[in-house]
């Protein structure tokens, strides 16, 4: 959350010259409302029911960037349909977190002490992350340009 990845994700494509796309977008187009919107009033097991179609589909039909919502690989069959493409996490401490969102934002799963709520979803999900990325990209203390070009870098890819 607030790591920056769709501003990177659109940057790289750019850089790339393929498309982009944001299943949380897909989702909040398809549903009408926000994402909190949909945890606040059908709760996160339906949120995360929509959300794996979501990806299920951007999946298939997407050959460009593809950014995904933090808890998309909180699903064993989500990370199943990641394994063998280009992915890349970026990663970020808690401290970066409060910088870029102040933690306050709309975030339904740190709407109650949002710090130790955060360290509690990253120490749950890091390894899950980690599993799934191709890369491992900080973002700490970099510019979205300096996070792009990392992730060139870390995979090797040339510009179009």
């Amino acid at each position: 959350m607030g790591v920056g990845k769709s501003t990177v994700g659109q940057l790289l494509a750019e850089r790339l010259g393929v498309g982009y796309r944001d299943t949380d977008e897909d989702i909040v187009a398809a549903e009408g409302r926000t994402v909190a919107d949909i945890f606040v009033a059908e709760g996160e097991p339906v949120f995360r029911a929509i959300e794996k179609r979501a990806v299920r589909v951007a999946l298939a039909e997407h050959e460009g960037v593809l950014a995904l919502g933090g808890g998309a690989i909180l699903d064993e069959e989500t990370r199943g349909l990641l394994a063998g493409r280009t992915v890349v996490y970026l990663s970020m401490d808690v401290e970066e977190a409060v910088k870029r969102t102040g933690l306050n934002a709309a975030r339904p799963l740190l709407a109650v002490n949002p710090r130790k709520q955060w360290r509690e979803l990253m120490e749950a999900r890091r390894h899950l992350y980690e599993g799934v990325a191709t890369a491992v990209v900080p973002t700490d203390g970099r510019t979205p340009e300096e996070v792009t070009q990392a992730a060139l870098d870390a995979l090797e890819l040339k510009e179009a």
